[in-house]
């Protein structure tokens, strides 16, 4: 008797074939967190270390030498802090799972599973570097006396729209990645660039109308917004409306496009790698 396993010939049975795999995220994405800080000196301590460095560096550069402020009472260690925890989070994910199919080439070409379980489990894992960096933002809080608003019960629903916005983009990513090598050198530009055109030094409540159209298609500007409304107590204007709601748009889109696209190519990803 011979065994084949194959994938399901329709969308429903590839759905089922997630959940059946569904362990395989926990595994992978463990690995993936250990791998990471394997022979290291200080081991996850680097999942705190390195957004705790740029809010200082941003700190120093916008608020001590450029002169701005908060526009609540919010210290503004605390305001760069609130938005460096998403930007950690976007720029890990999109990193590790853009290239998460080709450090996985030799299970692919091994065995059947739904490979979106691998780009999936690399944003899991950088989901426990978020958790790791969220206890530093505690104890600015402490440090700082400051009491968080309401709102920040809500934060959950903006961490759920960061994920799905590292998700898309990263799904994206790693397809084209697989068939063009090449791109993944265009990749840390791509971050280093959403960098600077992000709020993540600075309020979005600085950029002028004559930009504020352009600069709210940048997805992160919506989730940015979104963590220092429920975590500073930002006021909630037209502006803020606008830049989520247009986040949430571009994010719906570009994972509709990503799983297509996804879904498109993984039947070659076993042959091209």
């Amino acid at each position: 008797m011979q065994l084949i396993i194959e994938p399901g010939r329709t969308e429903k049975n590839y759905w089922k074939d997630l959940w059946r795999y569904r362990e395989l995220f926990y595994i992978l994405a463990w690995r993936d967190v250990k791998v990471r800080y394997k022979q290291t000196v200080i081991g996850v301590l680097w999942s705190v270390i390195r957004p705790l460095l740029a809010m200082l560096v941003f700190t120093i550069v916008f608020h001590k030498i450029a002169g701005l402020q908060s526009d609540t009472a919010t210290p503004y260690a605390i305001l760069v802090y609130t938005a460096m925890l998403p930007w950690q989070f976007f720029s890990t994910a999109l990193t590790e799972s853009s290239n998460s199919l080709i450090g996985n080439s030799n299970l692919i070409s091994k065995v059947y599973f739904p490979r979106l379980i691998i780009p999936a489990s690399a944003v899991i894992s950088s989901f426990v570097d978020f958790l790791i960096s969220f206890v530093i933002l505690f104890a600015l809080m402490i440090y700082y006396h400051y009491m968080p608003p309401l709102q920040i019960l809500l934060l959950p629903v903006f961490l759920i729209f960061v994920f799905l916005t590292s998700f898309s983009l990263g799904l994206y990513l790693t397809a084209v990645n697989v068939k063009y090598r090449d791109f993944r050198y265009i990749i840390p530009f791509i971050v280093q660039f959403g960098l600077f055109i992000s709020p993540v030094g600075f309020s979005s409540n600085i950029i002028s109308e004559k930009w504020r159209l352009v600069y709210d298609l940048n997805p992160m500007v919506g989730v940015i917004d979104g963590f220092r409304w429920c975590i500073c107590g930002e006021p909630f204007t037209h502006h803020t409306l606008v830049s989520i709601s247009l986040s949430l748009i571009i994010t719906f889109i570009t994972l509709f496009f990503g799983i297509y696209y996804f879904r498109k190519t993984e039947k070659t990803f076993a042959d091209i790698i």
